[in-house]
């Protein structure tokens, strides 16, 4: 590959040998040592490629064989270049466009957002212009380490980000944090975040009986068995120091460690109304085409939505050269699909079936998660409006959260 794009480079020749002894004309070329390559037959003769210095030696080796060469194509950037020779806008538009290409490839012209599901990319790429990250700005400028830390300090839900450079597209992954507890939503539980300058206690974030309770650091406040209320300090990160006396002298700061399930009661509640609406589409689609360049868009005719009820979808492509050289230009189409609406009544079955299925995506993942249900009293009930799924659910699930310990103070003030 290197080879033939050398060849391009400094330029060759196809020609073609004719005569009654081509193999004496093959070894005079290789006598004088020149190269030559892709050696065809073709019809009594031979057609094959060589150089243009190697050209300029075959007059002895023609006049010694007999043999007539004849040159049938000529290949590379200096024949190219000469055949060119008088269009010089054609070359300097050439070198214009390179240089623009080049300049272009300066900046970031796309903002990949991935794995977001609660934040929508509008939002995540809105909070990035606020931090100065945006479209058109130049490469050289974009702190991936300082957006990582500025969407971690913003966005409590995301637990791991990543940003990249690939090409003209600036790419930020996340992950949000999926193990947040139904259990403690359902009881209204906030976390605090323990302040690692001193100790931390684990605090109960709801009512239960504690069922196992496994403590690696700290001081016990409760027990298996022992039933405990939302805020009660299960274990503390106060240690007590007592000397030889056996009297407390003083107390040191641990972050505490445990692992502690319970059981709990919680209440389960979803509901659905008895009517849905039901959509009619109409063949009544209007589409536009657009150009978008930069932030400017163009539209090829009315982009007004004429129809009271309808759905938009929007389709845009991106003009990218190769694989990450994104062009801040694109075009896309807008589609309206208009539609009649009408109010339709589920019957029982689909209800209880609805309501089943949304209880048994919830049990499944309060099970993904590591709770055990071990009592059921969900019911459905079907009012005039709505029908609900409501009840109670017993789990045992783990409890207890961080927070900072409050300092004990020092039973040794005030003596003399």
């Amino acid at each position: 590959m290197l080879l033939s794009i050398f060849r391009y480079i400094k330029g060759y020749l196809k020609i073609r040998v004719i005569g009654y002894s081509p193999e004496r004309f093959l070894n005079a070329c290789s006598h004088r040592g020149i190269y030559i390559w892709g050696i065809t037959p073709v019809r009594g003769s031979y057609d094959m490629y060589i150089t243009v210095s190697g050209f300029h030696k075959l007059k002895p080796v023609i006049r010694k064989t007999g043999a007539k060469v004849v040159i049938t194509e000529r290949i590379g950037l200096p024949f190219y270049f000469f055949r060119y020779r008088k269009r010089k806008v054609f070359f300097a538009g050439a070198v214009l466009s390179i240089a623009l290409i080049y300049s272009l490839s300066l900046f970031v012209w796309s903002i990949d957002v991935r794995g977001n599901r609660k934040y929508t990319d509008e939002a995540l790429i809105a909070f990035l212009e606020e931090q100065g990250v945006e479209h058109g700005m130049r490469l050289s400028q974009v702190d991936c380490d300082r957006i990582v830390k500025d969407i971690r300090k913003s966005y409590d839900e995301i637990i791991w980000v990543s940003a990249s450079i690939e090409g003209c597209r600036l790419i930020v992954q996340i992950k949000e944090n999926e193990d947040s507890k139904d259990v403690a939503a359902a009881a209204g539980e906030t976390k605090d975040g323990a302040d690692t300058g001193q100790g931390s206690d684990i605090v109960a974030d709801f009512d239960g009986v504690i069922t196992t309770m496994i403590v690696r650091q700290g001081i016990p406040c409760a027990a298996e068995g022992q039933e405990v209320k939302k805020g009660d300090v299960l274990v503390t990160g106060a240690v007590p120091v007592v000397d030889d006396a056996g009297e407390t002298t003083g107390y040191q700061y641990q972050q505490s460690d445990a692992d502690i399930r319970a059981r709990v009661s919680m209440d389960y509640q979803d509901s659905c109304d008895l009517s849905y609406e039901s959509k009619e589409y109409l063949h009544q689609e209007k589409e536009v085409f657009y150009l978008q360049a930069g932030n400017r868009i163009f539209w090829l005719g009315n982009n007004k939505n004429p129809f009271p009820d309808a759905e938009e979808l929007t389709i845009q492509s991106r003009l990218k050269l190769g694989r990450y050289f994104y062009l801040p230009v694109s075009w896309g189409r807008r589609i309206i699909s208009p539609y009649r609406s009408t109010q339709e009544k589920y019957d029982e079955n689909l209800l209880q079936t609805k309501l089943t299925d949304e209880y048994r995506r919830f049990t499944d993942n309060l099970a993904k998660k590591g709770v055990e249900i071990i009592e059921n009293d969900v019911k459905i009930y079907t009012g005039s409006a709505k029908a609900e799924a409501k009840g109670t659910l017993t789990v045992i699930t783990d409890i207890g959260t961080e927070r900072p310990t409050s300092f004990v103070e020092d039973v040794t003030d005030g003596d003399d």
